[in-house]
């Protein structure tokens, strides 16, 4: 029993072998892709392990369906010849030998498709073969079209996409911002293509006309994806209107117009002017969409009708003339009101702007004064007191009983003793307030006066400061005799 395995064992290994010897043989591709209508190569070669190998001749037969046929062959007596094309060129080997089979078909047709086989008979060892798959694939026609439709509540197809003859089946998208659906469908070709339709449907309205949407193939032929834009084409009828009447029109005027404006689609270009008789004045003339009339009279003094006409339909439009015997001033003072008031609204705005520019310049130099005021040294300044030297004389000192007394304050009252014992009577004159701090005006004036103003100024200062002072040498001598030895010295200004 184990010997009857173990020999089943080796014809296994035995046959491996002869496969892997076999498929080193002859060198082909598992599988060719060739396009539709160009040429397409099928490698065959044939590398003999041994020098007693004889190769007689070389064949390629096609199968398709289970059912095989010989494609060409070559035999080193008698030539190549190709059983299944006899009367036709597109058939041939690269360079007919018996080591290398490689075929060559040019054109390709899609009833190339399947497999090839490539054999070699040889000598001892019998045929040699190899396999091919031939796939065909077709790089299809893209193309992509508005339908036009009639504005409608109904929703229809309002573009067509299709890709033809193409393998395999390509795939279509769209890209749109509208709210729309597409629906797909194939159809497969006497030639194995397939031909896919897609169409975009929406509710058709006189907005999406002129919009663009895009149709997106792929398929496998295709580098990238192929977009094909698409400009809806939505019909409706005209919508008219007609301008130029300024209600201005009266009699004699020159050249008064009217002109009819209408869009739709298509464009409408057929322009009828009519009135409610029927018939227009004599003296209007009509050039298209155009109405003109040279010389306004009361025959004009009537109902304008504009018929615009395109392949969806006629609408119509009326303006009412109204001829006036004199011209409407009205208009034109309103307009000239709107003018002069949009003027005088401007010269405003600027009176505006300048007096807020000047305000804020003069607050921002108050500002700077008042800034210097604090920070900066005052606008006057005192003179220095008086010092004794060395050569000052010396002045006695006065007795207690020849002192001056000092002066009665503004503030008591207007009866006063004397200064030998009498009593005598005086009217308080007006008294001056407390001295305040000076303002920038003052300042500078103090600073311009004259160095002899000053004890005339300083003698403003708050009466309360002169009872306490002592009278000059020259006061004390005219009032009483005195003797003294030291001066009393003190500057005014020190009062401050």
């Amino acid at each position: 029993m184990g010997a009857p395995r173990g020999s089943c064992a080796l014809a296994s290994l035995l046959c491996c072998l002869l496969s892997v010897a076999h498929a080193q043989r002859v060198n082909v591709r598992n599988e060719v892709t060739g396009y539709l209508g160009k040429e397409v190569i099928l490698p065959c070669n044939f590398v003999a392990n041994s020098p007693e190998t004889k190769v007689s001749q070389v064949t390629w037969v096609k199968e398709t369906g289970g059912r095989k046929q010989n494609v060409a062959v070559f035999h080193p007596d008698h030539g190549p010849s190709y059983p299944m094309e006899r009367d036709s060129t597109r058939i041939r080997f690269r360079t007919p030998s018996l080591e290398d089979a490689t075929l060559i078909i040019d054109p390709l047709l899609m009833s190339d498709k399947g497999t090839y086989t490539c054999e070699f008979a040889t000598y001892p060892l019998g045929n040699e073969d190899g396999f091919t798959e031939l796939i065909i694939v077709a790089k299809p026609v893209n193309r992509a079209t508005a339908e036009e439709v009639k504005a409608s509540k109904i929703e229809v197809p309002v573009a067509l996409c299709t890709s033809s003859n193409g393998k395999p089946p390509a795939r279509i998208t769209w890209q749109s911002g509208l709210a729309g659906n597409a629906s797909v469908s194939q159809v497969v070709n006497a030639d194995s293509t397939v031909t896919v339709t897609s169409r975009y449907s929406m509710v058709p309205s006189k907005e999406a006309n002129g919009q663009r949407i895009a149709c997106v193939v792929e398929q496998k032929t295709l580098a990238q994806p192929e977009v094909l834009p698409v400009v809806l084409s939505i019909l409706y009828p005209p919508e008219v209107t007609i301008q130029g009447y300024d209600d201005n029109w009266y009699l004699s005027r020159n050249e008064a117009s009217l002109t009819c404006l209408a869009k739709g689609n298509p464009t409408p270009t057929q322009f009828t002017w009519t009135t409610p008789s029927g018939t227009l004045p004599k003296s209007v003339e009509v050039q298209g969409a155009r109405l003109i009339v040279h010389n306004v009279d009361q025959s004009v003094n009537t109902t304008f009708i504009c018929e615009a006409t395109n392949r969806v339909g006629q609408v119509r439009s009326e303006q009412i003339v109204f001829v006036r015997d004199k011209p409407n001033m009205d208009g034109a003072g309103t307009t000239g009101g709107i003018i002069g008031g949009i003027i005088a609204a401007i010269v405003a705005l600027a009176v505006v702007a300048t007096g807020v520019l000047i305000c804020r310049q003069q607050q921002k130099n108050r500002m700077d004064r008042e800034e210097d005021d604090l920070e900066g040294p005052p606008a006057y300044k005192p003179p220095p007191p008086c010092q004794l030297s060395e050569e000052t004389e010396p002045v006695a000192k006065p007795t207690e009983a020849e002192s001056i007394p000092l002066k009665t304050p503004f503030f008591e009252p207007s009866v006063t003793d004397d200064l030998f014992g009498g009593v005598i009577t005086t009217k308080m004159e007006e008294t001056p307030r407390y001295h305040e701090l000076p303002t920038l005006e003052e300042r500078e004036a103090a600073a311009e006066a004259a160095a002899s103003l000053e004890d005339e100024y300083l003698d403003q200062v708050n009466p309360i400061y002169d009872a306490l002072s002592f009278t000059a040498p020259e006061e004390e001598a005219a009032l009483t005799p005195m003797a003294t030895d030291k001066a009393f010295v003190m500057s005014r200004a020190m009062y401050v």
